[in-house]
């Protein structure tokens, strides 16, 4: 899906909710919001179970916001330590504590919107896990799936026989597929997944699970709360009516238009380096708004700054203005700052860098080069000519 894009994720819990509505089988449990609510859940439970922090990012387990525990007691000690921590900026403030499962094998299961046909597209793995992205692409089955018809049986059959299960497994596996194509459809999903779908003594049973939901069908699900979740910088973003995604690079970027800041991005990977945001100051942003944009970069503390403008409705020379306000005020602190600025009055706003010593590209590869040197990527991706007017 496209950064920015207006989406609502729900919690795990609620996901796994909605899986139970459909047939599918989640581990039993509950959501608390204290230390002894999690002792007590445990307890009820009678068994080890699993801490899981609840909130709208990926990765908890690495970051240690799953914990496990073998009694109520400890269930208590580890919720204490986990309530009130961070996981990538947000604040845990609840828990699903549920049975633990003992996984003899990990799935995969999974429905997107495919670019390709703007239909629903069922992505299935029986390489399942934290890993998934490191799955080669030969171990992963696609089906597409026809809106006008439905998904058949027989589609299903395909897909397991394709990831090379049988048995029991397949037809537990095609009846969950069954049902997530029916949950898709009916919650109005742009995408639910779950991962891992883990095969125990018992059968397969959703361990993890994420639904994600078209905000323009909220009319349709008056039940479903707002949960949109977001960082302290992402809030002072979106208070400024801007479009903002925290990624996992160290270049932060601040480019105006959508398709210019996602080919900056691409730029970037090109040279060897990563991406930090996505942040699309949009063609019409004022010089206020730019300003408190740039410092507020600033404070992730980034390896670099790559500031990419296209003038057109933007002003070249509104946009030096307020790179040479903060430039000055030091709210850097140092971070280098790489700019490449073309269009509407660009010499107006090359002159003003000039005169604040910062020094503006013309071309985006020449600057993507210098700003994924400067990140730490490798920066021989190209020889900075051609034609880089986005």
């Amino acid at each position: 899906m496209c950064p920015g894009s207006d989406y609502l994720k729900l919690y795990e819990y609620m996901a796994k909710e909605t899986f139970a509505r459909y047939g599918i089988p989640v581990p039993a449990g509950s959501v608390v919001e204290s230390a002894e609510e999690a002792e007590q859940v445990a307890g009820s439970l009678g068994g080890p179970v699993a801490l899981k922090s609840q909130v709208l990012s990926g990765g908890r387990g690495k970051a240690g916001g799953i914990q496990f525990a073998p009694d109520p007691a400890a269930a208590r000690k580890a919720a204490a330590e986990l309530l009130g921590s961070t996981i990538q900026g947000l604040v845990v403030d609840r828990l699903l504590v549920e049975e633990q499962l003992f996984i003899e094998h990990e799935l995969y299961l999974g429905l997107i919107i495919d670019p390709s046909t703007r239909g629903p597209l069922i992505i299935a793995s029986r390489k399942g896990g934290v890993d998934i992205e490191e799955v080669p692409g030969r171990d992963i089955v696609r089906e597409r799936v026809d809106v006008r018809w439905g998904l058949f049986p027989y589609q299903v059959r395909s897909i397991t026989s394709r990831m090379g299960i049988s048995g029991r497994m397949a037809r537990q596996f095609g009846g969950i597929a069954m049902s997530l194509y029916r949950l898709f459809r009916g919650e109005d999903a742009v995408l639910t997944e779950i991962n891992p779908l883990a095969a125990t003594t018992n059968g397969l049973v959703a361990a993890d699970g994420r639904l994600t939901m078209d905000d323009d069908s909220a009319y349709r699900h008056p039940e479903v709360p707002d949960t949109h979740q977001r960082t302290e910088i992402e809030e002072k973003i979106a208070g400024l009516g801007l479009s903002y995604v925290p990624l996992d690079g160290r270049v932060a970027i601040m480019a105006n238009g959508a398709g210019a800041t996602m080919a900056t991005m691409d730029i970037l990977e090109h040279f060897g380096s990563r991406a930090m945001n996505f942040l699309d100051v949009g063609g019409g942003a004022s010089g206020e708004k730019m300003t408190e944009a740039l410092k507020t970069l600033a404070g992730t503390d980034p390896d670099v700054i790559l500031i990419n403008v296209f003038g057109g409705i933007t002003r070249c020379d509104e946009v030096a203005e307020s790179t040479r306000e903060v430039y000055q005020s030091g709210a850097l602190r140092g971070i280098p700052l790489v700019v490449r600025l073309v269009g509407t009055n660009e010499e107006e706003g090359r002159e003003i860098l000039r005169e604040a010593g910062i020094s503006a590209h013309h071309e985006l590869l020449g600057a993507a080069r210098e700003a994924a040197a400067l990140g730490g990527g490798t920066a021989t991706g190209g020889d900075g000519d051609g034609d880089t007017s986005q």
